[in-house]
């Protein structure tokens, strides 16, 4: 099941943003994430969705707004994906990537962008399974889709 965040999934989106923070070689500090998450959907900074399986939180995505003046529209960055290693290439990454796309096609969103390391192969072919291209190949690995 994937649903919206709130506020009172707090202490399962900590501990996951948490885990997150320790894949990109972070220190393990649940008292930071759960402030910087607890800040985020306070100041309503940013949208999260969560994964779960059955009761249990497995993963999590995070949007947050970009805009462009001369285009005049607000577009979205998938900042973060993170799916625990016992739920992964299960569909749990998928579905958060899917349900982040339909809620920024539905806010008018033109595109949504993200990034990952070079090295992550595995999220990388999934985000090109799910339709998002390659921008900028000498850096980041910087991938948008477009929608329609």
């Amino acid at each position: 099941m994937i649903c919206r965040a709130t506020l009172e999934q707090l202490d399962d989106l900590g501990t996951l943003f948490d885990a997150y923070r320790v894949f990109y070689k972070q220190e393990s500090d649940l008292i930071r994430s759960k402030a910087f998450i607890l800040d985020r959907l306070q100041n309503k900074e940013s949208i999260v969705f969560m994964a779960f399986d059955d009761d249990k939180a497995v993963g999590f995505t995070q949007l947050y707004p970009k805009y462009s003046s001369a285009r005049t529209v607000k577009n979205w960055i998938l900042n973060d994906l993170y799916v625990q290693p016992e739920y992964r290439k299960t569909g749990y990454g998928e579905q958060l990537i899917e349900a982040a796309m339909s809620f920024a096609k539905s806010e008018g969103a033109v595109f949504v962008q993200l990034e990952t390391q070079v090295d992550n192969s595995t999220a990388q072919s999934l985000y090109q399974k799910l339709g998002f291209q390659l921008q900028e190949p000498d850096t980041e690995f910087l991938l948008y889709k477009r929608l329609t």
